[in-house]
């Protein structure tokens, strides 16, 4: 599993009809920064991903990818790479928080 934000939304009207009723987001990889790990600092990267649980723009996600993904619920017929799993509420790292929903983020 792995933390992202979500950055948007994606829309495809043409798709495979496994993905038919699907919600696409586009997340960045939120990794905790070596130099200073009461912080994150954001991937280089991009992905889109299902979402499972309701998520929105803003918020840090779970999320899981490969074979792991489509062991989600609904999605063993469906070619997908990444889900979204979980919404998060906190994450401390070395016992001190760096991220708070309650508190609009870190």
């Amino acid at each position: 599993m792995f933390l992202a934000k979500v950055e948007g939304l994606v829309v495809a009207t043409k798709k495979d009809a496994a993905m038919t009723g699907r919600k696409l987001l586009l997340i960045r990889p939120q990794l905790v920064d070596d130099k200073d790990p009461g912080k994150f600092r954001p991937g280089t990267n991009t992905i889109v991903a299902v979402d499972s649980v309701g998520a929105g723009e803003g918020e840090l996600v779970l999320f899981c990818q490969g074979s792991s993904a489509r062991l989600a619920g609904g999605l063993k017929e469906a070619p997908v790479d990444a889900v979204i799993i979980g919404i998060v509420d906190s994450v401390d790292v070395f016992g001190k928080p760096i991220y708070n929903a309650r508190s609009g983020g870190s």
